[in-house]
């Protein structure tokens, strides 16, 4: 007997399951980053939160026990590249692109602060 595959849009397939996943792990916080250690884009967007007070958690996928599935979840949800992968109240925001973007346009701060990520 040959074991069925499971259907894509079933509870149980890894597509859901570490989506599921990501989007719990990316509403613990106001803000939450996915990146890998080595990666300088990952550094200067951590970098642009702190300066701005702002009290990111963080997440490594290079250091992650699950991290390969992770970043697969992530390209999965449209985030490309997948690192840094920014959330803002439970949100995808995007990459390191669409934050910069955010910042210079000037709607990052008005955004952490509706997250209530920011003092004013």
């Amino acid at each position: 007997m040959v074991a069925a595959e499971e259907e894509p849009g079933s509870s149980s397939h890894p597509a859901v399951v570490f989506g599921n996943m990501v989007r719990e792990m990316a509403e613990k916080r106001a803000v939450v980053i996915f990146t890998k250690s080595t990666c300088c884009v990952s550094h200067s967007i951590k970098v642009l939160f702190v300066d701005m007070g702002v009290n990111v958690e963080e997440h490594e996928l290079d250091k992650h026990m699950l991290g390969p599935e992770l970043e697969w979840a992530l390209k999965s949800m449209g985030c490309a590249p997948p690192v840094p992968a920014v959330f803002i109240a439970g949100k995808l925001v995007g990459s390191a692109t669409h934050v910069f973007t955010l910042q210079v346009s000037g709607r990052l701060r008005q955004m952490l602060l509706d997250a209530n990520a920011l003092w004013v």
